[in-house]
């Protein structure tokens, strides 16, 4: 492995454990075993080593996002390996997802890491909604409403729930705030 990609999975696990604003070079420079100097020749600055994750993070999931797609023609099993998906990123209780956990630090982020963390949910916003569309089509969702809002109203319960579950380390709350979308699946 390289030394840059060394650096982005320190910075990313460090990151999702304690937020963008819980971690600087120093910790990295201690955890990989480095200067300080040796990480701002790979990331000038942090505002550039957030961007660096945001956009491997959005990658990793969109690359997910089409795995979910297809193993699955039905919408149901689609939105349940969604869900999954944020439930394991929580690491037992003890991480949150990237993007939730640089979303609690937004007025730390500079304007290109904010644009990049707002293209992870638009992103996923457009994917959930042509999923509750297929849901509209195939029956396996009830009671489905604007495939939109649902997309919406599902991207905020589960980051939500991620929060909840964080904070008390305890993915068992994750669990409980997803039940009630969960029995809607067929």
């Amino acid at each position: 492995m390289d030394r840059r990609t060394e650096l982005l999975n320190c910075a990313e696990n460090v990151a999702r454990r304690r937020g963008y604003d819980g971690f600087s070079y120093a910790d990295l420079a201690d955890e990989v075993g480095i200067r300080k100097a040796s990480i701002h020749y790979h990331f000038p600055s942090k505002a550039d080593l957030a961007v660096a994750l945001i956009e491997r993070y959005a990658s990793t999931f969109g690359d997910a996002l089409a795995v979910i797609d297809e193993t699955s023609d039905i919408a149901s099993d689609r939105l349940a390996a969604y869900v999954q998906s944020y439930r394991r990123a929580l690491s037992g209780g003890a991480k949150l997802c990237l993007c939730v956990a640089f979303a609690i630090s937004r007025d730390s982020l500079s304007e290109e890491a904010l644009a990049e963390l707002d293209a992870f949910h638009a992103s996923s916003i457009i994917w959930l909604t042509k999923t509750f569309e297929l849901a509209s089509k195939d029956g396996s969702v009830t009671h489905t409403g604007d495939p939109t809002e649902e997309a919406t109203a599902l991207l905020a319960t589960v980051e939500g729930a991620q929060l909840v579950a964080r904070a008390a380390n305890k993915v068992a709350d994750f669990d409980q705030a997803t039940r009630l979308f969960l029995s809607r699946l067929a």
